[in-house]
């Protein structure tokens, strides 16, 4: 088997990163390594990462420059905060450039401008802290949340709750040991308030946020998915959140889940059954959770229009 062939298996299986032991072990040589990037055929990551110059997707080379920091770190680096997030597959924190990777307390710390999107920290774990993802050293879920939380909002802490129970990245027993996981370290005051707010029937960040405007607007919802059935018991459909007495449901309309022409017709059908059921539907975007009075009075009005004083 040809270099070629042998490099191509090896970043098939690393999101398409080669590192230069790698391509010596396949038989390149270090003035071939050399030529490859300066040709342009290979892109240098970080020292001694490369990936195909123009050959990957965003989200690949997003992939592949987290396996090339935890890498190039050495064997003590771990993926730690909202890249730990991201690689979990748990939600909540928005979209970001960086990676945030750790090294051990007791090495020297790499200096700064290493890569303008990769940022080192030095975070000290104990037994258990760690997990491991496709290959990728990662603080586990229970210990990536308890981190995330003590530094975030109030918002993007409850929709990263909500995603890693929704997702049964953590379970409710693991929710019960986090007061001691983050007790005595800054923002713990704040942060066990958060956890007294998490619901993982939440199914996306849009349900989290909708919900908590909602709850400090003063009409918090007494049900989340709920389950709207005919006299047959024929389900007609679930609403994100719910209000029994006065009939009214709003749903969280995410782009991802919500913007496929299929979805919409879907979306429709649906709306139309509830309505004839005579229940009141409520739609609302991510730019709607930005305004804090837009969905609580929106719903307090239709809570009012069925329910008139």
């Amino acid at each position: 088997m040809t270099a070629d062939n042998v490099l191509r298996r090896l970043a098939s299986r690393q999101d398409g990163m080669i590192t230069v032991d790698q391509a010596l072990l396949a038989g390149l040589s270090r003035d071939q390594v050399r030529q490859l990037c300066r040709s342009g055929r290979w892109e240098r990551l970080l020292r001694g990462c490369f990936v195909p110059a123009g050959g990957l997707a965003a989200a690949a080379l997003r992939r592949a420059r987290i396996r090339a920091a935890v890498t190039s770190l050495g064997s003590g680096a771990f993926a730690v905060l909202g890249t730990a997030l991201e690689l979990h597959g748990i939600a909540g924190i928005g979209p970001s450039a960086e990676v945030h990777v750790s090294v051990p307390v007791d090495r020297p710390r790499p200096q700064r401008g290493l890569a303008p999107w990769l940022v080192v920290h030095q975070l000290t774990v104990g037994p258990g802290d760690l997990a491991e993802v496709q290959g990728i050293r990662v603080t586990s879920p229970l210990r990536t949340i308890s981190d995330v939380i003590l530094r975030v909002d109030r918002y993007t802490a409850v929709a990263a709750l909500d995603s890693a129970l929704n997702r049964r990245r953590i379970g409710s027993e693991d929710l019960a040991l986090l007061p001691a996981l983050i007790r005595g370290r800054r923002g713990a005051v704040a942060a066990r308030g958060y956890l007294a707010e998490a619901d993982g029937r939440a199914q996306s960040p849009l349900e989290t946020r909708a919900r908590l405007r909602c709850v400090d607007g003063g009409v918090p919802p007494d049900a989340l998915q709920l389950e709207v059935r005919d006299g047959d018991g024929y389900l007609l459909g679930v609403g994100d959140l719910g209000w029994r007495a006065p009939r009214v449901i709003a749903e969280a309309d995410g782009r991802d889940a919500h913007g496929s022409p299929e979805a919409v017709f879907a979306d429709r059908r649906r709306q139309n059954r509830l309505v004839n059921a005579g229940w009141t539907v409520l739609r609302f975007t991510w730019a709607d959770t930005v305004r804090p009075d837009y969905i609580p009075w929106t719903v307090r009005q239709a809570i009012s229009a069925r329910h008139p004083t």
